[in-house]
């Protein structure tokens, strides 16, 4: 350290620069140091003509030409609903982001908006859409969605539920990047959201991102689901028409029977018929028609049909959309909409209050203090499951009667 110090000095500028032999040896002196055994060419004779530069200035580690970002004011209630109402997509993300948050003051202003937007809503499209992973669910939206906004009156709301991973809760979020024309399109809001382990992807948040997008003016709302079994219960709950969307040539096409998905879809579609697929789909179409007269009659009175098409090549889209016209034309005649949209708020009403009441008493403190004290009394074989649980209720209860 000593030899450094007295070989270079560092200048107010940043700069450094070295000292001459005689220089060094004053400095010596000075600091009662040896002066070191360093030959610097510079100090020789033999080459008087070299010149040592100064060292290159600091650069700033901020850029001084950065401007600062003023920060977006937060906004109101009224500026959510107003931003809503004028088809805003911008304020209408920003809305969906605070249904979608975990934060109770967020929660509190969602249900504000979404209680200011119910009047505007109830004239769109709901249309749910599941399948099995591969099935092509997002490119099959992709060309859904341009026929469907060929009409220049329509309007599209794409809610993309991804699956979060178990292991580290993170998303992909990526099924956006398979509607490639969709995503650009004016008049399309494509919402790619984390399942966050609520059952399959679909819950309270979806069904509440719905009446946002109707009080925006969208009047077709597509629900894509996980497609891994629990979702689709979900979304047959807060749809019109569910959609279902099969492969051929995966096996038995009669297995989809044992799910229970089959009773559930209003239509079922055979993607990816196309090249030396098509007769497979074809048979495939076949057998799913012959499977479906096992099913006893739906209360809509409506016969699910089943049609082949491709979604990459954009092969029968058309008749895939007729159905869907048709089947919307036979629910309204009946009046089973209507009832069936009745139904649907009915249930949604109790199962907030089960999500409501589950969420309260897991997020007790005193709860989860006496639930840890019991987990370990189960696993130490002093006391069984059903006890534990039945104690932890009763102290639960006893606490909400002597409040």
């Amino acid at each position: 350290m000593a030899n450094s110090k007295i070989t270079q000095h560092t200048v107010n500028d940043g700069d450094k620069r070295f000292f001459s032999q005689e220089e060094q040896e004053e400095i010596a002196k000075h600091h009662n140091v040896e002066t070191p055994n360093i030959d610097h060419p510079e100090n020789n004779e033999q080459y008087t003509g070299l010149q040592v530069n100064a060292g290159i200035e600091q650069m700033p580690i901020v850029n001084p030409y950065m401007k600062h970002r003023k920060r977006r004011p937060k906004l109101t209630v009224s500026d959510y609903v107003e931003g809503i109402l004028k088809g805003n997509t911008t304020v209408l993300g920003q809305a969906v982001t605070l249904v979608e948050s975990l934060n109770p003051d967020h929660q509190a202003i969602a249900q504000e908006v979404i209680e200011k937007c119910l009047p505007h809503t109830g004239q769109s499209r709901r249309i749910g859409i599941t399948g099995v992973p591969g099935a092509g669910k997002s490119t099959s939206i992709d060309v859904f969605g341009l026929h469907v906004l060929k009409d220049e009156k329509a309007k599209l709301a794409v809610l993309a539920i991804d699956p979060s991973s178990e292991r580290s809760n993170g998303s992909i979020l990526g099924d956006k990047t398979r509607m490639e024309k969709l995503s650009v399109h004016p008049r399309a809001f494509i919402r790619p959201s984390p399942s966050a382990g609520s059952l399959g992807g679909v819950a309270r948040k979806t069904r509440e991102t719905i009446v946002l997008c109707e009080a925006a003016g969208y009047n077709n709302i597509f629900v894509e689901t996980v497609g891994v079994g629990q979702s689709e219960t979900a979304v047959h709950s807060m749809v019109d028409f569910f959609l279902l969307i099969q492969l051929a040539g995966t096996g038995d096409e009669l297995q989809g029977i044992k799910r229970g998905i089959m009773e559930m879809a209003d239509g079922i579609v055979i993607n990816k018929a196309d090249g030396d697929n098509i007769e497979r789909a074809r048979l495939a179409a076949a057998q799913f028609r012959n499977a479906l007269h096992l099913f006893p009659l739906p209360p809509s009175k409506w016969t699910p049909e089943v049609i082949t098409y491709s979604g990459y090549y954009e092969l029968g889209i058309t008749e895939v959309w007729d159905m869907i016209d048709r089947y919307f034309n036979h629910v309204r005649k009946n009046g089973y909409f209507n009832r069936k949209r009745s139904q649907q708020e009915k249930y949604w009403m109790y199962e907030t209050i089960n999500e409501q009441l589950k969420s309260r008493f897991y997020n007790d403190p005193e709860v989860e203090r006496l639930l840890n004290l019991k987990q370990e009394m189960v696993l130490a074989n002093q006391q069984s499951s059903f006890v534990a649980a039945t104690d932890v209720l009763d102290f639960y209860y006893d606490k909400l009667t002597n409040k």
